[in-house]
């Protein structure tokens, strides 16, 4: 990426910082007292709002943001299937065609009003009768310099209210082997691991393996009643 490229980003999310959360987005509570640890631009300040909201429509600034959220998850290692984060009017594009595919609903991770993260629940299509009871969890990210709050944690509960609330019965997924962190979180909330194929995915000319879960949303506890912080 070129140094013009990055500066642009780097504006761009300055001028965003600080801004008032949008309309539906629920904060979590106060947060401890004392300075929370800022990112590499220094983006999360003390006692910052966060939040996971449903979007269906972009508002000015928020395509901008999950562009960049994204590229810094990608240049990561966080998926998306991209080894490397492609040209800015590609990953437009590619987040306009979320909002339009019937099947699927975007869910947003933010820090005082800015997309830093998200996910995906995708609906198995009309014609597919036989596996219309579950739903899949995909492209699940947090931004790295917005990690370390719980936004994963939110995103996934936000994820199986939604899924139980359109009558699921059951919860999918699938995550790179090296991913540990997401490996972590899911184990800890009752996702049971079914499968693993050994040529998931190629990252720099070796196979990289990949874990495969499910978990019984009619019989796991509503995350909106509780739990593990």
């Amino acid at each position: 990426m070129s140094g013009a490229s990055r500066k642009g980003r780097q504006s761009g999310r300055a001028g965003r910082r600080g801004a008032p959360p949008p309309a539906g987005v629920a904060p979590t509570g106060p947060l401890p007292p004392g300075p929370l640890p800022s990112g590499p631009l220094g983006r999360v300040a003390p006692r910052s709002i966060l939040g996971v909201e449903v979007v269906t429509r972009f508002e000015p600034g928020d395509l901008h943001d999950i562009c960049d959220a994204a590229e810094s998850a990608i240049d990561a290692g966080g998926g998306f299937g991209w080894l490397r984060a492609p040209e800015r009017d590609t990953l437009e594009s590619y987040w306009k065609g979320v909002l339009v595919v019937p099947e699927r609903i975007l869910i947003v991770a933010r820090i005082d009003g800015t997309i830093c993260g998200a996910a995906q629940l995708v609906r198995p299509p009309p014609n597919n009768e036989a596996q219309a009871f579950a739903v899949q969890l995909e492209h699940a990210f947090i931004a790295p310099w917005a990690r370390g709050h719980g936004l994963a944690r939110l995103l996934m509960e936000k994820a199986e209210v939604l899924a139980r609330n359109e009558g699921f019965d059951v919860i999918t997924l699938d995550v790179r082997a090296t991913q540990k962190r997401a490996i972590r979180l899911y184990e800890t909330h009752g996702y049971v691991r079914w499968g693993r194929n050994p040529f998931y995915a190629r990252v720099e000319g070796k196979p990289v393996a990949g874990l495969y879960y499910w978990k019984d949303l009619s019989a796991a506890e509503d995350p909106s009643g509780g739990g593990p912080g």
